[in-house]
């Protein structure tokens, strides 16, 4: 067994005031910032590391501070983010489907706040198996605590942060605000009719970033889904279909994507989510079994347990699961309004909760967090919820049935999002020498400060942008790619509304990614092909697409540079802490124009009159900032900077 940073035997504060405040202020202000940037683009990334740099530095202004309680600050700020991920792959699709006007602040409070804590209490029996006996890598939590365990250089790596996030938010408000210059650089051409060609770059920084985070493999695979809907399946759709006339051709390839090509991503996306539960069912088995084994030891013994052992007393994650359930019920009852469907959506909810939930434990250990599939496994819950709601309801109410299924992956989503987030971060507990259950604890405050904040960032969002697809009263409306990909599954699961023959050549287009990626595994290959991040291209605006492509070279190329300076890992943080600060900053100021336009009707501005370069001036600008990330990163390899 690994030795601990901190002595098993050690007693030194972790649970503090300072630690409990500083933590849900962190947890509300990422989990705001996630939510928007999902939204956005449809992706969300691990926000550990910066919210470990953060409180390092913020600490650091009191006297008394030590790692264990910048683990426990850091605990609850990525609960917060990881819960946003939950709610806004899910929620917003009744919004988008019109069973709400708004996002109703109680019940989303509640579908977020039960979920998240049902994430944190189906993985407590689990730390154990997964974390102590197996050894998974978890590369977010480990990579966690080494950052912790440099705190002494937390104040100088912070700077990083607040660079990138300087940048991001000035570009989004010279963007979105001030409309300097164009969010978007794209070209099309059709010619003779038939031969449509196009490329498109979205200039949001923020997007550059994610790129950079998930780096080259994955950036590359979510292109491949873009350059096979754009490049592909468009081309030949208007080939074999003569286009409308009198649109230009950005629009035209616009229509056609959001009205037919899209869900090509619908079908790669639920062979995605099949595959992840068929691939899993060997872990999940183990899971399970870990989980019950655990839960029926409880707690006997517990006070010959070293303090780095100590769990949440079974007896008490019992009571509330017991606890959690009513709400929910509550809340599926007020929208089914049958007692025995409503059992049953519970039922089903309880049960996919905790599998999924042990499901996305074990993928952040073998994975990580950002590269979990969520969206697969919640995807899965919905279709198997919207069918059997149509065995059960029919289709006499389509909207509340639809509802229904999405209510119950809501719950589910949130569960299995924390629960990745949770095992991370006991992994870097575990390896720092942190006392669980009092990391558990953490994990609870960041999820109900993430609860109370999150409706309330969403309504502003919703009135500032819009939800869903682009109308021509909110043109830069949020589109919510994964909410709107569940919307239309459980829509068309009811009304026969989808268009099923994209949605089965994007089934077969999912089918050929596994094969071919199962090749690649045969061979002991380092590129993989996993099919959720192609499906997520598929689905994804291409410019979206490319944005993050040239982030996953931005990355590469620096990995190549650096590889052999001897501040290499100095380096690889300092470009993490920068692409971080990026996604951070552009979210939050996206969010304060959108509470200045939903509380003091503010208006986007008119662009100014500028010469021919007005249409690349902002692509001018991201040539910048990307040769400003080089630069830095490379200073820091030399020991420069």
């Amino acid at each position: 067994m690994e030795k601990p940073y901190v002595d098993s035997d050690a007693n030194i504060p972790e649970i503090t005031i300072k630690a409990i405040i500083l933590g849900a202020i962190l947890s509300i202000v990422l989990s705001a910032a996630n939510a928007y940037f999902g939204l956005f683009a449809g992706l969300t990334v691990s926000a550990s590391i910066p919210a470990a740099v953060i409180s390092m530095a913020l600490l650091k202004v009191f006297k008394h501070s030590n790692i264990l309680e910048n683990n426990l600050v850091q605990t609850a700020a990525s609960a917060g983010e990881s819960l946003a991920a939950g709610v806004i792959f899910t929620i917003p699709a009744l919004v988008i489907m019109g069973y709400w006007k708004e996002f109703n602040y109680w019940e989303t409070v509640t579908i977020a706040l039960c979920g998240g804590m049902l994430g944190v209490l189906f993985t407590i029996p689990l730390r154990k198996a997964l974390i102590v006996e197996n050894h998974l890598k978890f590369p977010e939590g480990v990579a966690t605590a080494e950052v912790l365990k440099t705190g002494e250089e937390g104040g100088k790596a912070v700077k990083f942060l607040i660079w990138g996030s300087l940048i991001g938010g000035l570009f989004k408000a010279g963007d979105a605000a001030l409309n300097l210059w164009s969010g978007t650089w794209q070209k099309a051409a059709l010619i003779n009719q038939k031969i449509y060609a196009y490329f498109g770059l979205n200039l949001s920084p923020a997007l550059v970033a994610v790129g950079y985070i998930v780096g080259l493999n994955i950036s590359f695979l979510v292109f491949l889904g873009g350059a096979i809907s754009w490049f592909i399946a468009i081309p030949i759709y208007i080939a074999v279909n003569s286009p409308q006339g009198g649109v230009d051709a950005v629009t035209l390839g616009s229509s056609i994507w959001n009205s037919q090509i899209r869900y090509l991503g619908v079908g790669a996306m639920i062979v995605g989510g099949l595959w992840a539960l068929l691939s899993l069912s060997g872990s999940l088995g183990t899971a399970f079994e870990a989980g019950v084994a655990a839960f029926k030891k409880g707690s006997a013994n517990i006070k010959d347990q070293v303090r780095t052992e100590l769990d949440t007393p079974m007896s008490w994650v019992m009571i509330g699961i017991g606890v959690l359930i009513i709400p929910i019920f509550l809340i599926y009852l007020s929208a089914i309004a049958n007692v025995g469907i409503t059992i049953t959506m519970t039922l089903i909810m309880v049960i996919a909760g905790f599998l999924f939930a042990a499901v996305a434990g074990y993928m952040a250990g073998l994975v990580g967090s950002s590269n979990n599939p969520i969206s697969g496994v919640t995807i899965a819950t919905i279709l198997f919820a919207s069918l059997l709601l149509l065995t059960l309801m029919g289709t006499d109410n389509e909207l509340a049935g639809a509802a229904g299924a999405i209510l119950i992956g809501a719950v589910v989503c949130c569960a299995a999002a924390i629960a990745g987030d949770n095992m991370q971060d006991l992994k870097a507990g575990h390896i720092l020498g942190a006392t669980p259950y009092k990391q558990q604890i953490m994990q609870v405050v960041g999820v109900i400060a993430g609860a109370i904040a999150i409706p309330l960032v969403l309504n502003s969002l919703l009135v500032a942008y819009g939800m869903g697809a682009p109308t021509p009263e909110q043109p830069d409306s949020l589109t919510a790619p994964q909410a709107t990909l569940m919307q239309s599954v459980s829509q068309g699961i009811f009304s026969g509304g989808l268009p099923w023959n994209m949605v089965y050549i994007g089934a077969g287009i999912g089918v050929a990614i596994i094969a071919i990626d199962q090749y690649l595994k045969s061979k002991d290959s380092d590129f993989r092909m996993p099919v959720l991040a192609v499906a997520v291209g598929l689905y994804l605006p291409f410019e979206l697409d490319s944005s993050i492509m040239v982030g996953g070279l931005l990355a590469w190329v620096l990995e190549k540079t650096t590889k052999h300076s001897q501040g290499k890992e100095k380096a690889a943080n300092a470009g993490l802490l920068l692409a971080s600060g990026l996604i951070t900053g552009e979210a939050l100021t996206g969010i304060l124009i959108a509470i200045a336009i939903a509380a003091f009707g503010f208006e986007k501005m008119d662009g100014y009159d500028f010469p021919a370069l007005y249409e690349n001036i902002g692509l001018l600008i991201l040539m910048g900032i990307l040769f400003f990330i080089y630069k830095q990163v490379v200073k820091v390899s030399r020991g420069n900077l």
